[in-house]
């Protein structure tokens, strides 16, 4: 039963994250092409609360979909020992939630509402 519910939002939070990548490989494409300064770029998701919602939501779901994934993968090919993969995989989601919320909050310059402090 908790290998399905598992399998289910990995693969949920996959599907919430193929819009995202699009949206974000699309917002990457327009910086580019305008030929937009790291300035501006930074400007415009600060002012904007509905990038930090969006690069927010990005990070929980590759924080709670990659480990899912590897966990998968070290128990069917690595042959690791349920246990041990879950531990790994509960470490790599903290790991990775921590760096992405580091990243947004440093990329809002440390307030939720965007702008500097």
């Amino acid at each position: 039963m908790v290998e399905a519910r598992l399998y289910i939002l990995q693969r949920l939070t996959a599907a919430m994250m193929a819009p995202m990548v699009v949206g974000h490989l699309l917002t990457i494409l327009y910086a580019t092409r305008a030929e937009l300064t790291a300035a501006t770029i930074l400007a415009r998701v600060q002012s904007s609360p509905w990038l930090i919602v969006f690069y927010t939501a990005f990070v929980v779901m590759v924080a709670i979909h990659a480990p899912l994934g590897l966990r998968k993968i070290l128990v069917e090919w690595g042959r690791l020992s349920t246990r041990a993969a879950n531990l790994i995989a509960l470490f790599l989601f903290v790991l990775f939630l921590g760096m992405g919320l580091r990243g947004i909050w440093a990329l809002t310059g440390g307030s939720i509402s965007g702008g500097a402090i």
